[in-house]
């Protein structure tokens, strides 16, 4: 039984047998060179993102699936460099080989993705003497801000992500992937690849309903019926200014300020943007920016302000911040499960806010 079957099972999720599955052929082989420094793991793998069953990783390796071009692919992505002389071997896997413009277009997409073309030169120059993001940087130097999700796709998380628990986000993004996304089969994973922005055009809001995302359903019927009359193109807003970005995504139904500021920074690379903190942010940020009691949290207006000393790099610096937050968090759990004790900091404030 795999990592993911056990997970489903432990989550009681049904039917993934019965689920609609690709068996993928392997189809190319690509080495390509991301900007130095590079940190593969700390970019390709980011433990705060909730457990979604589209992707596998293990140091040094990640398996991804990505729907391009409506295509369904199983990526692996393999680090056979150092972080000073970077290089990841990728390899594709699909039903049939496609062309190589199709190849090229894919690999440049990640390329976009992943940040692997990002110049941090000038960001580590900036925070070389400050107390806080200096030893942070040297721990995960050449660290990129990454997500392999389409804007259709974040957007989908993002509706998950509202008002609920990391353990309630993940059952119902399963169960939606499980109903509407395909399994596919490659290199002995089983992962979970997401559906067509577009295509639930003949999904009621009833059905979505019953898959328990309660509320949720309307937003993602809405948006979901906002791509398929093509009323928006992921493509032609990145090339858009960061107002008009924000202003084209609040007219989406159910998308507010705190999917826009993460839509902006993950989708569409936008570091100096930072005006809005969730509650469950504030409370964190509170503990690691002040060590304030996360109960009787730090306002919002002080956070903010706080952020502005990082300047153009605010919210990168803050990715830095957090990044190395929940990294601390994976290895003081690896240590528990090994029946170890750790002499690092105690996360269980931390645990107590997840809740999974």
């Amino acid at each position: 039984m795999t990592k993911v079957r056990h997970y489903l099972k432990k989550l009681k999720i049904k039917n993934i047998t019965d689920a609609h599955s690709m068996k993928l052929i392997k189809v190319a082989t690509i080495e390509i060179t991301p900007t130095s420094p590079f940190n593969f793991d700390a970019t390709f793998h980011k433990p705060d993102h909730f457990t979604s069953g589209d992707n596998y990783w293990e140091p040094g390796t990640r398996w991804q699936t990505w729907l391009y071009g409506g295509k369904p692919y199983g990526l692996k992505f393999v680090n056979i460099g150092t972080r000073e002389k970077p290089k990841i071997k990728i390899d594709i896997w699909t039903d049939r080989k496609p062309k190589q413009e199709t190849i090229d277009s894919l690999i440049k997409e990640i390329r976009f993705r992943y940040n692997l073309d990002l110049d941090l030169t000038d960001f580590y120059k900036s925070f070389k003497n400050d107390k806080v993001l200096a030893p942070i940087i040297k721990k995960w130097h050449g660290m990129r801000p990454g997500h392999p999700s389409s804007l259709y796709e974040y957007l989908i998380i993002g509706i998950v992500l509202q008002n609920a628990t990391v353990k309630r986000s993940v059952q119902m993004f399963r169960a939606l992937l499980e109903n509407y996304g395909t399994k596919l089969e490659y290199d002995g994973k089983e992962l979970w690849c997401f559906w067509k922005g577009g295509s639930l055009t003949n999904v009621t809001e009833q059905e979505l309903r019953n898959l328990k995302v309660g509320y949720r359903a309307k937003s993602i019927k809405k948006i979901d019926d906002y791509f398929a009359q093509g009323l928006m193109d992921e493509m032609i807003l990145r090339k858009k200014d960061r107002q008009t970005q924000m202003t084209e995504l609040l007219k989406l139904y159910g998308v507010g300020p705190a999917t826009v500021w993460y839509l902006l920074f993950d989708v569409f690379h936008h570091w100096d943007f930072f005006n809005h903190i969730s509650p469950w942010e504030q409370k964190i940020y509170s503990k690691v920016f002040f060590d304030q009691d996360p109960e009787n949290p730090v306002s919002v207006e002080k956070l903010l302000k706080h952020f502005e000393k990082f300047g153009k790099y605010k919210q990168l610096a803050v990715h830095y911040i957090w990044e190395d937050l929940w990294w601390t968090r994976l290895h003081l759990l690896e240590q528990s499960y090994r029946g170890k004790e750790s002499k690092s900091q105690n996360l269980a404030w931390l645990e107590k806010l997840i809740r999974i």
